[in-house]
């Protein structure tokens, strides 16, 4: 009789033991995100002097192991993919002073291969070969299973992985893409594919260029004549909307991360990856890989911060000098003195 007891006793530890081992492992489940910031591996246009060593092969190889280690591998797309000789939207008197980025068909291969697998093509460089260059871009992205969004045509996507679904939106102030200055539509947008996903992820090309706008200054920031909206307020109210991670690009050069809501908010992840045709000084020459872990509510857990400088024209490799990782750091205390991210010297950050 004492032995049916103890073995019903134990059958029932065990039980409670397995279940509550259940509950945390679900509890625990958690997913991974790498992202980027501006992707352009050369162009053909004016000519293939543009283009990198080895047509582009081996481009990715000093931060590849990086990128292929997260469930989703983020990036901006500057640019269109197009072998075809054909002349750009833009009018140019002098096509070496045109800026306009044309990557060959082949260099779709490089992108997948480097891990990336979500893009956005929602920049100021997307329709720089009117509608047959985003086609073609976007018919290369669909049979390498990449996903993207961004244009007017491709407002949002949605896609499965590890039993989740995730939806995906892409803003710009330019020409041919879903404008970040309408907040009404922008919300609209989020919020619809809130109601039919399990994670929103929301990325902008927003924000003033270069040295003189590494600081958010939650207003409209004017650049050149054009609205480039208000990157601090579209952040928040998309993640008010619904939405759990944002990731933003544009400036050229490394913002400031924050926590909103449990939510992560990149405000400018830099050049990453732009040969040949970018000016590459000071800050515009180092970026950030941003890592981070979130739950099946999408809410953030963990991250770290991994630098990156571009060297020989614009080709990726890891910055020992840890450059983007001071220059972020600094900027939260700076930009954000109330956040509740914190940072440590070996870039893993956390909230407080």
């Amino acid at each position: 009789m004492r032995l049916l007891l103890k073995l019903f006793l134990f059958s029932s530890i065990s039980a409670v033991s397995q279940t509550d081992a259940g509950q945390e492992n679900i509890s625990e489940k958690s997913y991974s995100l790498t992202a980027v910031g501006d992707i352009m591996i050369g162009t053909n246009y004016p000519s293939d002097s543009y283009l990198p060593p080895n047509d582009g092969v081996g481009f990715f190889d000093s931060v590849s192991e990086i990128l292929n280690k997260s469930d989703i591998t983020f990036g901006n797309l500057e640019g269109v993919i197009m072998s075809e000789n054909i002349s750009p939207r833009k009018r140019c008197k002098n096509p070496k002073n045109c800026y306009v980025f044309k990557m060959p068909d082949n260099y779709v291969n490089h992108i997948k291969n480097a891990g990336f697998n979500l893009l956005s093509i929602a920049n100021n460089h997307i329709n720089d070969f009117g509608s047959k260059g985003v086609l073609n871009t976007t018919k290369l992205l669909d049979e390498s299973e990449i996903s993207y969004a961004g244009t007017i045509n491709n407002p949002t996507t949605i896609f499965n992985f590890k039993g989740i679904k995730v939806g995906f939106c892409a803003f710009s102030p330019n020409y041919g893409t879903v404008n970040i200055n309408n907040l009404k539509n922008a919300k609209k947008i989020v919020s619809d594919l809130n109601s039919k996903v399990d994670i929103v992820i929301v990325s902008f090309h927003a924000g003033g260029e270069g040295e003189n706008f590494q600081h958010i200054s939650n207003k409209n920031e004017i650049y050149l004549g054009e609205n480039r909206g208000n990157p601090y307020l579209f952040a928040r109210q998309m993640i008010d909307q619904g939405a759990d991670i944002i990731l933003g690009h544009g400036p050229h050069v490394s913002r400031a991360i924050d926590i909103y809501k449990n939510k992560f908010i990149a405000y400018s992840l830099g050049n990453f990856a732009t040969y040949g045709r970018f000016s590459l000084r000071g800050p515009k020459g180092i970026s950030p890989i941003v890592e981070i872990k979130f739950d099946s509510k999408g809410d953030f857990i963990s991250g770290k911060i991994t630098s990156v400088k571009l060297v020989n024209g614009g080709i990726p490799v890891i910055d020992k000098k840890n450059s983007a990782l001071q220059i972020i750091t600094d900027l939260v205390k700076d930009d954000l003195p109330e956040s509740t991210i914190r940072i440590s010297s070996n870039g893993e950050f956390f909230k407080d």
